[in-house]
């Protein structure tokens, strides 16, 4: 991450929830929390020195309940739409998504 508000204001509003500060010395963490036992992908927003964002990524899907109100979230708050709302068959739906700062991810529902 380049921009981490407005990374993480992304997150939190396409997503719905509030990332937490992980205190780390070297780098900027903000993680996505795994409890309650809601679906989601667990992990972090991090900004390093020397690390870029964007190109060859790893693609995170995020679980929701319907992609389809997600992804119309993206554009408000600042990301485009790389593909809408399509069946994976009897797995499910997902969208394809670029955040603010130009890395790729995914959006996973059943319906």
């Amino acid at each position: 991450v380049q921009d981490m508000p407005r990374a993480k204001a992304f997150y939190e509003g396409v997503l719905d929830c509030k990332l937490e500060k992980l205190n780390s010395p070297e780098i900027e963490m903000w993680t996505f929390s795994t409890d309650g036992g809601n679906p989601g992908a667990g992990g972090a927003l991090v900004k390093a020195p020397g690390v870029a964002s964007g190109g060859n990524s790893t693609l995170a899907y995020f679980a929701c309940e319907d992609c389809a109100e997600q992804e119309s979230r993206v554009l408000r708050f600042g990301g485009r739409i790389q593909r809408a709302k399509l069946s994976i068959g009897e797995y499910g739906f997902i969208t394809l998504a670029v955040d603010t700062e130009g890395n790729l991810f995914g959006l996973y529902s059943q319906k």
